[in-house]
């Protein structure tokens, strides 16, 4: 199913029980982290918030704010438009191992998944309701017209300060727009930006990502870098931009599959860019590689602490855009759980397809709410050699942002990597320390304070599956304790059960 605005989304998790409207003035400084962290810390989600009356400084903002929208397995799934996330993930399952029909049946399957992508390439239109109102900062509008017309600025949109210690208001759901100036290769990418007044913010995008590299390129060539950033549309934006695709891979045609329709993209106003033509709200600006970085943050991050301030690009707004019935989508990060564990669960569904065409073995990988992604991977395996636990762990660490996972525990495949009880037992019981654990260096996340080096830190693997002979086991390896399933049947009988 592919939504046309935000609003669109909203309605149908109303619908579905899975909004509550927040009618009252609540202040975007501190007051609406505090509802939303208390939402998103009931088991199992809590619901979406539709803040109608979002204030700024004491003053009404502009936009109403929308926040823990994709904050529960089942919002995640409405979001792809499919009844579970496990069926999405089949989906792309069938298409990555799609292979020459050998006969007629196959045939029809075959051409029954390249059906499914035919909407998948973005597809370029002439206008949308992105740009219902436009602001640029560079208008010669007149005074009549700037008092008929509400123009939007950073300062009177809902933007959250999220925790006291904030360096100031930081927009949160950001799908950041760049492209490569040698190839014209596209990227989405999600990167927080601070706001440092109304026509400026921070570009908090860190050294490994996408964008980056992009920047590093203008940056060689001494020329001014176009940056667009579009908030809202169809949910699956955000969940693309944050999705782990291949290098190169363009985060639309990952959002044009799972909407089961092709993105309709409009050229902004200001650079030659891009976007969604059906986003809510379009920031178009640019990165000036001539001028110094600017210390941004401090920042409550999604590692539970603080981020401390570090120098980045500043990025200059020229334009602003919105829909006439624009909704401002924000997200907070803290101590877990918050929405982005269900953001980050859907992704690792998704592609696990893609991990088992790499490593055949594996068959569940799971990454706990207390790891906050990157410090704790599960993975189970059908293990069929020794060693074959290490091999996994140096995989998983060479593919993608997995480089930044700094423990990978790889258990059996009889056990469920999502029931974190179940994992820690399996690891307590079935290694022995010095003999099971693996200690290596590389890349860390620039947000782990606990590495001695910004972005440099160590990582362990932990074997945690059943030892064989090969790997110097000498030992009987005990079987688990199980009750006979005959028994089992005949007690679910006695007790009616």
């Amino acid at each position: 199913m592919a939504f046309e605005s935000y609003n669109d989304f909203l309605s149908t998790l109303e619908k579905n029980g899975e909004l509550r409207r927040i009618t009252f003035p609540v202040a975007t400084e501190l007051e609406i982290t505090e509802i939303a962290d208390r939402e998103m810390k009931i088991p199992g989600g809590g619901q979406a918030l539709l803040f109608e009356k979002p204030t700024v400084q004491g003053k009404p903002a502009d936009l109403p704010l929308a926040i823990n929208t994709l904050g529960s397995h089942k919002r995640m799934a409405l979001a792809l438009g499919r009844d579970s996330v496990k069926e999405a993930a089949a989906e792309l399952g069938s298409l990555m191992h799609a292979k020459p029909p050998t006969g007629f049946r196959e045939a029809i399957q075959l051409l029954s998944s390249a059906l499914e992508l035919r909407h998948a390439k973005p597809k370029q239109v002439g206008n949308g309701p992105c740009k219902d109102i436009i602001h640029r900062f560079d208008s010669t509008a007149s005074t009549e017209e700037l008092a008929s017309t509400p123009l939007p600025t950073l300062l009177n949109l809902p933007i959250q300060q999220c925790w006291p210690d904030d360096g100031g208001r930081f927009i949160t759901l950001p799908c950041v727009v760049t492209q490569d100036p040698d190839t014209g290769a596209r990227n989405i990418g999600m990167y927080r930006m601070q706001v440092f007044d109304d026509q400026t913010t921070g570009m908090h995008w860190q050294l490994q990502k996408v964008a980056a590299r992009h920047g590093r390129r203008y940056y060689d060539k001494g020329e001014r870098m176009p940056v667009s950033v579009f908030l809202g549309g169809d949910p699956v934006y955000p969940f693309c931009a944050t999705a782990p695709l291949p290098d190169g891979l363009d985060e639309l045609l990952l959002a044009g599959y799972l909407r089961r329709k092709s993105v309709p993209l409009v050229k902004c106003e200001t650079n030659n860019l891009q976007v969604p033509a059906n986003a809510d709200i379009v920031i178009e600006g640019f990165v000036d590689p001539t001028e110094p970085l600017r210390s941004e943050g401090p920042f409550g991050d999604h590692t539970g602490y603080y981020t401390l301030p570090e120098d980045y690009p500043a990025f200059h707004i020229t334009a602003i855009t919105h829909r006439s019935d624009a909704v401002y989508p924000s997200t907070i990060v803290g101590q877990p759980p918050m929405e982005d564990f269900y953001l980050g669960g859907a992704s690792v569904a998704l592609f696990l397809p893609i991990f088992q065409m790499n490593f055949p073995e594996i068959v569940d990988i799971a990454l706990p709410a207390e790891g906050v992604f990157h410090n704790l991977v599960f993975v189970s395996i059908k293990k069929t050699y020794p060693m074959q636990a290490y091999k996994i762990m140096h995989g998983l660490w060479g593919m993608g942002q997995m480089m930044f996972s700094k423990y990978i525990v790889v258990v059996d495949d009889d056990v469920d990597v999502h029931n974190t009880s179940e994992v820690l037992f399996r690891m307590g019981a079935n290694t022995d320390p010095q003999r099971d654990s693996i200690l290596t260096r590389g890349p860390a996340d620039v947000l782990d304070h606990a590495t001695p080096e910004i972005a440099i830190g160590s990582k362990m693997g932990l074997d945690a599956t059943r030892k064989l002979p090969g790997e110097g086991f000498k030992r009987e390896w005990p079987p688990i304790i199980k009750m006979d399933e005959t028994i089992k049947r005949k007690v679910d009988e006695l007790l009616g059960s």
